[in-house]
């Protein structure tokens, strides 16, 4: 199987496995203890803390660790609500699902939420985000790429606009960080949310950045620990995985980034040297390297998707919580595409196990797909003109 998927989640890394191993077997005091074991796994989790907090040039106090993206994003959002007056809202219509549900949540306790919609390449409308500002507008959600065709916001100048009208911006940031790099002194954001499977980390572990200039109250308040984040004992091994997978990830950044780019080009060059029409739904300039959204029309993403999987490759018709859904992508519609359209769409994510020597097979493989698409297609319609 030649795996595709990366968005959706990554192999954890022989490193941070190994880490993982050791400290779940020697260092399994409860952080929290007094005693030595306690202590032991403390320090392991201040160094952990301390290894994520520099890769987003922050401090190791602003940082908190929680059980992944979802579970981030929605202490990130409800934390800053807590000690914030207003009762409206703004998100984009490309949110991940984690963020839609959090705001429909809200909306049935009272607040008012405004969805900013995107151009054709899915980058926020920024006239239209500033014509849905409101005096009583508390906070805004937006993510950083998108998980699906790869769009990256400018964070700065959204950040920058809505914090002068002292309105607080969240950012999921889940799908760049690793990516691109993240300076939350530089970001204009508020809070934001990473997750460790998508850096080749552990599944069940992630992060929230919580800017200290801001007010905000902990969604399960501790009468013992008031600036707490969330309750309960902390997962050191997993946490240390963490940590390692992201010294790594953005340490090789850079050059990784590159290769991909590199690869992704040539994917993309020998797909439109088919016989088959194919759409690569991207931003010209700001996209990261490792997401490309393809639609072929005629052809339903999710029966390209199980084919594929038949023949040995992994992609997926967009973000892993939206699968198996009978609606249409959001993200397509969205930027402008029909219903039809958007059931089209595929999205291959790419990742340090994939190499040049797999684009042949890649493509091979798709070619045989289309082609007995192409020749089911064209024998259905000679029937029904005969």
């Amino acid at each position: 199987m030649i795996y595709l998927d990366h968005a959706a989640t990554t192999p954890i890394s022989d490193k941070a496995l190994e880490v993982y191993l050791n400290v779940a077997k020697h260092y399994f005091g409860n952080a929290s203890s007094m005693h030595d074991e306690g202590s032991s796994a403390k320090q392991i989790l201040e160094a952990s803390t301390k290894t994520v907090a520099v890769t987003l040039n922050a401090r190791p106090k602003d940082v908190y660790f929680t059980s992944g993206a979802s579970e981030s994003n929605f202490l990130a959002i409800y934390s800053l609500l807590k000690a914030r007056e207003g009762k409206h809202l703004i998100t984009t219509a490309i949110e991940h699902s984690s963020v839609r549900n959090i705001f429909l949540k809200l909306k049935q306790e009272g607040y008012e939420v405004s969805t900013a919609s995107v151009d054709q390449f899915g980058r926020v409308d920024m006239d239209e985000l500033k014509s849905l500002v409101r005096d009583d507008t508390a906070l805004a959600s937006i993510q950083h790429v998108n998980s699906e065709i790869g769009t990256i916001q400018d964070l700065e100048t959204i950040g920058a606009f809505l914090h002068s009208k002292n309105i607080l911006l969240h950012s999921d940031c889940v799908q760049s960080y690793g990516r691109i790099p993240l300076d939350v002194n530089t970001m204009n954001v508020d809070a934001i949310s990473i997750s460790g499977h998508k850096i080749y980390g552990p599944k069940g572990v992630g992060a929230v950045w919580m800017n200290p200039k801001v007010n905000w109250k902990p969604v399960f308040p501790d009468s013992d620990h008031q600036s707490k984040f969330k309750p309960g004992t902390s997962d050191v091994p997993s946490i240390a995985a963490f940590a390692t997978a992201a010294k790594q990830i953005t340490q090789n950044a850079p050059k990784e980034q590159e290769r991909i780019g590199s690869f992704r080009k040539k994917i993309i060059t020998e797909l439109k040297a088919l016989s088959f029409q194919v759409e690569v739904i991207e931003h010209p300039e700001f996209t990261v390297p490792n997401i490309l959204g393809l639609r072929f029309p005629g052809m339903e993403g999710q029966f390209l998707m199980l084919e594929c999987n038949q023949a040995g490759l992994a992609i997926s018709t967009g973000s892993a919580c939206q699968v198996g859904s009978e609606k249409p992508n959001k993200t397509m519609t969205a930027i402008g595409k029909n219903e039809q359209e958007a059931r089209e769409f595929v999205r291959l994510s790419f990742g340090k196990e994939n190499s040049e020597d797999q684009i042949s097979q890649i493509i091979q493989k798709m070619n045989v797909i289309l082609n007995r698409h192409s020749q089911k297609v064209n024998h259905h319609k000679s029937k029904e003109g005969s």
